[in-house]
This record gives structure tokens, C-alpha cells and sequence, in this order.
């Protein structure tokens, strides 16, 4: 029991970081514009923002709860972090953040995968 309140506990704060981050991005960007064109831009801050709020709130109510829905709406964090990385995609050209964010969605939705599908138990025969 304690191993599996762990290994959700050590999932939704991966997750958790990977959403804040996103969220901040997003509010950066929508705020202070960092190209020319500033409505683009603008654009693409709320939708980050969207997105880390939306992810946040998957990760800190049904995931928690061990819905089945949220961890599997939760791929698509390395499915965004992994476009971005073979894409090239802003933000940045380092690529350090994308694989690191990248390793923390893994692990928050690896980690727990047993808890999340545990092993079915045959029927007890007779």
C-alpha cells in the first residue's frame, strides 16, 4: 500500500512540475511577447497557458484519484515534449528543458502504471 501511494505521489508531482512550467511559459509569453509578431505570439502564451492549466487540474484531481482517463489523457505531455524536441520547436534551441520535462512525464506516467492497471485476479475455482 505505502509503495503504491508513493509511486502516485512521485507521478502527479512530475506531472505537477511539467504543468507549472507550461502554465508559466504560457503567461510569460502572452504577457511579454518576445517576437515580432506580438498577436502570434500572444496567441500561442494562452494556449500554453490553456494547456498547463487543463494539465494541472487532470494531474491534481483524477489522477490523484486514480482515474484511468486522466493518465491516459496524460500521454500527451511526452507526445508535446517529444514534437517539440524532433520538430524543433520553440522555445529555445538547447533542447535541455524539452528532455527534461520530457523524462519527467515519463516518469509520471510510468511509474504508476500498475497502480493504474493492476494484474487481474483469475477467479477462485473451486
Amino acid at each position: 500500500m505505502l509503495a503504491t501511494k508513493l509511486t502516485v505521489q512521485i507521478g502527479w508531482i512530475c506531472l505537477a512540475v511539467v504543468s507549472l512550467a507550461i502554465l508559466v511559459f504560457g503567461v510569460v509569453v502572452a504577457v511579454v511577447p518576445m517576437g515580432g509578431d506580438a498577436a502570434l505570439y500572444r496567441a500561442d502564451g494562452l494556449a500554453s497557458t490553456g494547456l498547463g492549466l487543463f494539465g494541472a487540474l487532470i494531474v491534481l484531481v483524477p489522477y490523484r484519484r486514480i482515474e484511468r482517463w486522466a493518465w491516459c489523457a496524460l500521454w500527451f505531455y511526452p507526445v508535446f515534449w517529444l514534437a517539440h524536441l524532433f520538430g524543433n520547436l520553440p522555445p529555445g534551441t538547447d533542447h535541455i528543458h524539452q528532455v527534461g520535462f520530457l523524462a519527467l512525464s515519463l516518469i509520471g506516467l510510468v511509474l504508476p502504471v500498475r497502480v493504474f492497471f493492476p494484474p487481474r485476479r483469475s477467479p477462485a475455482g473451486p
